[in-house]
C-alpha cells in the first residue's frame, strides 16, 4: 500500500498562484503514475492532471495553460503549480497513485489505487 501526503493548500485571491506537493511512500514502484484530482461540494472527484515516471503529462481542459504538474522520482513526489487561479478552482485537491502503467495516463478515479487525505484550496474574488 502506498501512503500519500499532500501539502501546500491555502487561500488565495483570484489571479494568484499556489503550489501543491505530494509525497508517496510505502512501495518501491520504479514506474508509476501520480495525479491530482479536485473535489467540490457540487462535483465528484474530478481529474486535474497526471504525470508518469517518464515525465509524460496530461491535463484537464479547464486547467491547461494555467497549471503545471511535475515530479521527482527519488523520492516519489509530485507537484502542482497553479497559476492564474479562478474561483472555480476552489476545492479539495487529492493526490492519487497507480502502479499500473501502459495504455496512457488514466483519468478516471477508479483507476487509481491509493489516495491522499486532500488539501484545501480556496480562491476568492
Amino acid at each position: 500500500q502506498v501512503r500519500l501526503v499532500e501539502s501546500g493548500g491555502g487561500s488565495v485571491q483570484a489571479g494568484g498562484s499556489l503550489t501543491l506537493a505530494c509525497v508517496a511512500t510505502g512501495e518501491d514502484f520504479r514506474i508509476n503514475i501520480l495525479s491530482w484530482y479536485r473535489q467540490t461540494p457540487a462535483s465528484l472527484r474530478d481529474f486535474v492532471a497526471s504525470i508518469d515516471s517518464a515525465g509524460t503529462t496530461k491535463y484537464a481542459d479547464t486547467v491547461k495553460g494555467r497549471f503545471t504538474i511535475s515530479r521527482d522520482n527519488v523520492p516519489n513526489m509530485v507537484y502542482l503549480q497553479m497559476n492564474s487561479l479562478k474561483e472555480e478552482d476552489t476545492g479539495v485537491y487529492y493526490c492519487a497513485f497507480t502502479g499500473v502503467v501502459g495504455g496512457g495516463l488514466p483519468t478516471h478515479r477508479s483507476q487509481y489505487s491509493d489516495w491522499g487525505q486532500g488539501t484545501q484550496v480556496t480562491v476568492s474574488s
